[in-house]
């Protein structure tokens, strides 16, 4: 089943910071055969009353390959520079679409 790691930037304290963690975040996450499927957008609140302010979705080949990307030493510089420049909320889901899909 595909892991995801779902992250709602709420706030940005230290736009430079963020800018360095953006521009060498993706490379981590290549390397741990991550993909990007959300990246910021607008959002539109059709049922209760969360609102997402800057939505980040990754897509990894299982839940323990998304947790070792979030664990690992090569994640772990840019995961302290993001916290500290950013305030938001983070999880992980595990999932496989298929299990949902009848035909």
């Amino acid at each position: 089943m595909a892991g995801y790691f779902f992250l709602d930037m709420r706030e940005i304290s230290n736009g430079p910071a963020l800018e360095e963690y953006r521009s060498r975040v993706r490379e981590t996450v290549d390397k741990f055969d991550g993909e990007y499927l959300i990246v910021g957008g607008k959002s539109e609140v059709v049922e209760g009353k969360w609102e997402p302010v800057f939505p980040v979705l990754l897509r990894f080949p299982t839940l323990e390959a998304s947790r070792k990307w979030y664990d690992s030493e090569e994640y772990k510089e840019l995961k302290e520079l993001r916290l500290g420049a950013t305030s938001g909320n983070a999880v992980f889901f595990e999932s496989e679409i298929n299990e949902f899909v009848t035909e």
